[in-house]
């Protein structure tokens, strides 16, 4: 079986996975997630790009051109019920980050065209939790950084679990087409299953099938989204997480359902 073009398999080593702009042939998103033992330490420059550091697992601080952000998450699993801590730093910026347990974190970036934004830690306990969906399309929702908070210039943030057995970002939608009611976002998903034997499923197409690509997630694997519907399904016994990460032209998150399937969407009618 070819593996899909748009499919990135986890590496075991300290870095799981590294998506450039250049790596994706797009031109916005980057991520990269690693995997740091306590007193680990991992230097970066922000340059001409964004970033929102996501603590995902145990905890860290961070240096920002020296001025100190301690004590940043709050939790052992991305499947507890409990948000992430995170860290906004714009463009132009020397960043330290610093394990003082052994964690997991998330390097979400994006183009950097303002002047005006500031480093802003994002406080789990600040963030809007949802649920989203009806029945075996119920998911809970985690918006980490996303258009009605102003910090950032261009990233998308938000993070969704999915039970057993349910669907997620179903109807399938798409974000491609500057439009009424659409906007252009290129988009990652970062994968995580419990049990962590286990696998998802995620669909990537367009309505021409000109792309019309499927793919088997494994725990810590990542889908690329350059364009087209994403739906995403969990299978029986096994619990989805992942941490979507979007950019486009412009900083606003607006998308089109499939019509094929948008029906669903619909109140079921009245018994005879």
């Amino acid at each position: 079986m070819t593996r899909s073009p748009l499919l990135v398999k986890a590496s075991p080593e300290r870095e799981i996975c590294n998506i450039t702009p250049e790596s994706a042939g797009w031109k916005h998103v980057g991520f990269r997630a690693l995997r740091l033992r306590q007193g680990d330490c991992e230097t970066m420059q922000t340059g001409a790009r964004e970033l929102c550091v996501v603590v995902l697992t145990g905890r860290i601080r961070a240096q920002v051109d020296g001025v100190m952000f301690d004590a940043l998450g709050r939790r052992d699993s991305v499947f507890d019920d409990i948000s992430p801590d995170a860290l906004y730093i714009p463009g132009g910026k020397t960043v330290e980050l610093i394990a003082t347990h052994d964690a997991e974190v998330a390097l979400c970036t994006a183009p950097y065209v303002s002047s005006d934004k500031a480093t802003q830690r994002l406080d789990g306990r600040d963030m809007r939790r949802t649920v989203r969906g009806l029945g075996t399309n119920m998911r809970y929702v985690c918006d980490i950084l996303m258009g009605d908070n102003p910090a950032a210039d261009r990233l998308l943030v938000v993070e969704v679990v999915t039970p057993p057995s349910h669907s997620s970002s179903y109807p399938p939608h798409k974000h491609d087409t500057d439009s009424a009611g659409e906007t252009v976002l290129e988009e990652t998903y970062y994968h995580r299953i419990h049990p962590s034997q286990g696998f998802a499923f995620q669909r990537v197409y367009t309505d021409d099938r000109s792309l019309d690509e499927a793919c088997v997630v494994e725990n810590h694997d990542v889908v690329m989204v350059p364009r087209g519907y994403h739906p995403v399904v969990a299978p029986h016994g096994y619990r989805s997480y992942y941490l979507n990460v979007m950019a486009g032209p412009s900083r606003a998150w607006a998308f089109k359902n499939d019509p094929a399937h948008e029906w669903m969407l619909s109140p079921p009618p009245d018994p005879a």
